[in-house]
């Protein structure tokens, strides 16, 4: 009897340390954090936008789609944005799109800004950041270049000089 519990004992240690070891290895080794990465899909949005409807990522669905998350106080995000303007006017006719989410900021600055750089695509208003936690944003700017089919081909964090982002979206244009 004493041996057959010392052998229990044995086996039940032996797999806590089997789970626990697994564990502590999938914790420090794993690449995968929920956050959104190249090949996969950007998570889903319903935005309320400067033009008074709601914008949904499915709404853009079958387009080259560009996601720029920007503020009014990034200077990057300031020094980019008449690139994104022009680009937007380069490729309107083809099945492409420019959303520019602005990262909490009121409605009042959003416009002032939209229209000092006379901002030709979607501005939406991410007012309680939880779009911003869903990308796992963590600098500004930060943009998503999204193929036709939905996922993400390529992620960029800082300002893009004009030549990089008309390269990635010529790029994006062809997938």
């Amino acid at each position: 009897m004493k041996s057959n519990r010392r052998l229990i004992q044995l086996v039940i240690f032996l797999g806590v340390l089997l789970l626990g070891g697994y564990a502590i290895g999938n914790a420090l080794f794993s690449s995968h954090d929920g956050l959104p990465r190249k090949g996969s899909e950007p998570p889903d949005f319903a935005l309320l936008g400067m033009d008074g409807q709601t914008h949904r990522l499915a709404d853009y669905k079958g387009k080259a789609l560009v996601i720029n998350f920007w503020g009014t106080y990034c200077p990057g995000c300031v020094t980019e944005t008449p690139d994104l303007v022009a680009q937007y006017a380069k490729h309107k006719d083809k099945p492409f799109e420019v959303v520019g989410i602005n990262l909490g900021e009121d409605k009042l600055t959003v416009s002032n800004f939209v229209k000092q750089f006379d901002v030709n695509y979607s501005i939406l208003l991410n007012e309680n950041n939880d779009v911003q936690r869903k990308y796992g944003l963590k600098s500004y700017p930060t943009t998503f270049f999204v193929k036709p089919d939905g996922t993400i081909q390529d992620i960029f964090v800082g300002p893009m000089a004009e030549a990089d982002m008309d390269k990635r979206i010529e790029k994006l244009l062809q997938s």
